[in-house]
């Protein structure tokens, strides 16, 4: 596998990250023993970086990477996340009111619980895992900075940020010399590149790298769903009560678009002896602003398909079909900018 630098950094990570939201998920995840065995698929491999969270299984995919990665933890680079409550269920409201958010209260407790989870004393890379509009941001950098100082974490990351918000953040830190988020991780695949208008943007100008999730476009771009599906079988987040999720899900998701890019991914797949899933990953890692790429298997048989990509290389013209039946429209005003650009 090949390494990256993380953003500016000088820490180099696999090109794929190992994403641990499914291990230890009662829901929709994996038991203890198959995560394992994923966790050592990844590492055999040459992979070393590896992507959790304090809100993924209530804690306890920070508990199965800690014992994965047991005499030797030097040799992976473990990164996870605050904000969101630690319930049993992801979604269920907070233990108290201030059992979530990004206030210096609530993460400087959540990191601590995940030191304490992961069996280590420092993270590589903390972030937050969604913007907090209830926080002043400057508290949530000033209390960011502060735990890079404290050697509690090595960098920190943002997670599901718009652009004004990166943008601002990384403005601030420069103006009180506190620590740059040096990555982004946001949701980015063929059928979800609306990111490309703003947020990648003022991540290359300001040398944040981009982790993107859920390269898969949720599963829609493995093909096992068929053209014209109309409902989510495994929709992940059944607590809600009500469809206006599902329904939100599966226009983005299903529509004519997204079979089209899956019908080509197919062609594509056959013409480089690979599978759908290799080359929707491939594809993204493609991309020049990517750091590294996350992946989300529950099988070592998937793991396999998504460490593949590592090794599938695709021609600039497969790259080129495969941008151009993605392609997303700018919106208002990145489409009059474009039009009046004078760049050369």
């Amino acid at each position: 596998m090949n390494h990256r630098n993380l953003g500016l950094s000088g820490l180099k990570v696999g090109e794929i990250c190992l994403g641990a939201m499914n291990f230890g998920h009662p829901q929709f995840g994996v038991g203890e023993d198959e995560s394992l065995k994923v966790i050592a698929g990844y590492l055999e491999a040459g992979g070393n970086f590896i992507d959790t969270a304090d809100a993924y299984a209530g804690g306890e995919s920070e508990r199965i990477v800690a014992k994965a990665v047991k005499g030797r933890r030097q040799q992976v680079v473990i990164a996870t996340k605050g904000h969101f409550p630690r319930t049993p269920t992801f979604g269920e409201p907070p233990e108290h009111v201030n059992a979530v958010g990004s206030s210096r209260r609530h993460l400087t407790i959540a990191l601590e619980d995940s030191l304490r989870r992961l069996e280590t004393d420092y993270a590589d890379l903390y972030q937050v895992h969604i913007w907090d509009d209830a926080t002043p941001i400057e508290e949530t950098l000033s209390a960011l900075d502060d735990f890079v100082h404290q050697g509690k974490t090595r960098y920190v990351g943002l997670s599901n940020f718009s652009a004004w918000q990166i943008a601002e953040s990384r403005l601030l830190a420069k103006m009180h010399g506190w620590e740059p988020f040096v990555t982004a991780q946001m949701q980015y695949s063929l059928v979800c590149r609306h990111i490309e208008h703003d947020v990648v943007p003022v991540c290359q100008r300001h040398g944040i790298g981009l982790l993107p999730w859920s390269p898969l476009g949720m599963g829609v771009l493995t093909g096992k769903y068929a053209r014209g599906e109309t409902k989510r079988p495994d929709a992940r987040f059944r607590h809600d009560p009500s469809d206006e999720a599902d329904a939100v899900w599966r226009a983005q998701f299903f529509n004519d678009q997204a079979w089209d890019i899956v019908d080509l991914l197919k062609t594509v797949a056959k013409e480089t002896e690979s599978t759908p899933t290799t080359v929707a990953i491939r594809w993204v890692l493609t991309r020049p602003f990517v750091s590294s790429v996350i992946i989300g298997p529950k099988t070592a048989g998937q793991l396999d398909a998504n460490l593949a990509a590592a090794e599938l290389t695709l021609t600039s013209e497969q790259v080129e079909r495969l941008d151009k039946i993605s392609e997303v429209p700018p919106r208002y005003p990145e489409s009059m900018i474009v039009r009046s650009s004078r760049a050369s």
